[in-house]
């Protein structure tokens, strides 16, 4: 007897193992009209239709032919901070440049600002209003950094939050310290003495079990390749794995950095070198890329995917959900993005949101799969089959969610399609 049985689906996203790299991207599993059982919040069996009539479970839910997955898995977001700054997109509408935005306290300042302000239990409360709608999305699995404090008490509180919503147990989330996010006004002149600060947190994040990655920007005017390969060096040497915002503006290297440092993803990568790209195909890092920030900032030149995926790396998409670059929670219209702009395939897509963003985050193991013995994190969609979501743009099409066997989000009333059958030859 299983807990819940899924028949009548018309196409099962099974993906294979990965971190998936170039002509493995391109290949998606996918099983007709199959069902799918769980028990115990597991995965516990996987058949067809047919053999379904043979199996009992406590509920049973006809897909009517619709699509189901595995629970998407979004590894880079800016999930906790206070305050918000709508009112920067008339300014930035107006040609007023970034900088001067940022002279007048607007830009990450505002939201440092704001996320000093703000108590724990404000960011817990806005926290879980922002993980239900990443649900609705179709999300189970999530990273999310800190990086709006630029101090060691606004850094723990943070991470102490994700912390705490992880444990509440909704979705899965794997924090990450991102404490060089930016350089603090009172340091311009000395980043070395604040990148020193932040190196001499990593022991107590560490000691305290808050952080499972560290983060750095690596930009002109923000962090250099030596400062970054000295933070990644001394947070390796203190266990943790590592991740890197590079070459998001400028080719500075920092792709090069990552796979030399063998971190676990290079994240932005727009201006990515092709040396860079070189070295992550020959490594096992993987290119988290965030199309909606490019398209958040009215930018024309995208992350440079198809070359990479054509050169053999990983590449897994995301959405960078935070205040000021990129204001969304749809992983979904990240899809269509990465279809439209990047020429990214279906196929592609589908693997860059499951498996390869798993391995993006070190739960390849557990997350962005669906076998026998996996976590039962899935989601059934209101759509025919996988080709629909990246075409169709800009709105929801999940209708219901699981995490671990238990329903954390539901549509309720859908419209089921019908699916055409190929004419027989007479």
């Amino acid at each position: 007897m299983y807990d819940t049985l899924i028949k009548n689906i018309g196409q099962l996203i099974l993906p294979k193992k990965g971190p998936l790299k170039g002509e493995a991207m391109k290949q998606l599993h996918v099983r007709e009209q199959a069902a799918l059982a769980w028990k115990n919040g597991k995965v516990a069996w996987i058949g067809d239709t047919k053999t379904a009539s043979q199996i009992e479970a406590k509920e049973v839910i006809d897909a009517h032919g619709r699509l189901v997955t595995p629970g998407l898995v979004d590894p880079h977001t800016h999930l906790i901070f206070g305050g918000s700054r709508e009112e920067e997109l008339a300014l930035k509408q107006a040609g007023v440049p970034y900088l001067e935005i940022l002279e007048k306290g607007g830009g990450i300042l505002s939201t440092v600002k704001a996320t000093k302000k703000a108590t724990e239990e404000e960011l817990l409360k806005k926290g879980r209003f922002f993980l239900e709608r990443i649900a609705s999305y179709g999300v189970t699995t999530l990273e999310a950094k800190s990086g709006y404090g630029l101090d060691k008490e606004t850094e723990l509180k943070q991470l102490n939050v994700v912390k705490h919503l992880n444990e509440e147990g909704a979705l899965d989330i794997i924090p990450t310290f991102l404490g060089p996010h930016a350089i603090p006004p009172e340091y311009k002149s000395d980043p070395e003495s604040f990148l020193s600060e932040m190196i001499a947190l990593l022991e107590e994040i560490s000691r305290k079990d808050l952080a499972a990655f560290t983060d750095i920007f690596c930009e002109t005017g923000v962090f250099t390749i030596e400062q970054s390969r000295r933070f990644m060096k001394a947070s390796q040497e203190l266990g943790f794995r590592t991740k890197i915002h590079a070459d998001e503006i400028d080719s500075l290297g920092g792709t090069e950095l990552a796979a030399e440092m063998g971190a676990i993803s290079a994240d932005h990568l727009v201006a990515a070198s092709d040396q860079g790209i070189k070295d992550l195909a020959s490594s096992e890092t993987v290119a988290v890329l965030l199309p909606g920030t490019t398209f958040y900032l009215g930018k024309d030149t995208y992350a440079p995917a198809r070359k990479m995926i054509d050169s053999g790396a990983a590449v897994a998409l995301a959405t960078d959900f935070n205040p000021g670059s990129c204001v969304t929670e749809n992983l979904q219209m990240i899809m269509s993005l990465a279809a439209l702009k990047m020429k990214m395939t279906p196929e592609e897509i589908w693997n860059a949101v499951t498996v390869n963003a798993s391995c993006a985050i070190g739960k390849e193991e557990t997350a962005g799969q669906l076998e026998i013995g996996s976590l039962a994190d899935l989601v059934l969609w209101d759509v025919p089959n996988y080709k629909y979501i990246p075409y169709h743009f800009g709105t929801n099409h999940v209708n219901t969610v699981w995490k671990r066997g238990e329903k954390v989000w539901e549509r309720g009333e859908s419209y089921v399609f019908s699916i055409p059958q190929p004419e027989r030859q007479s």
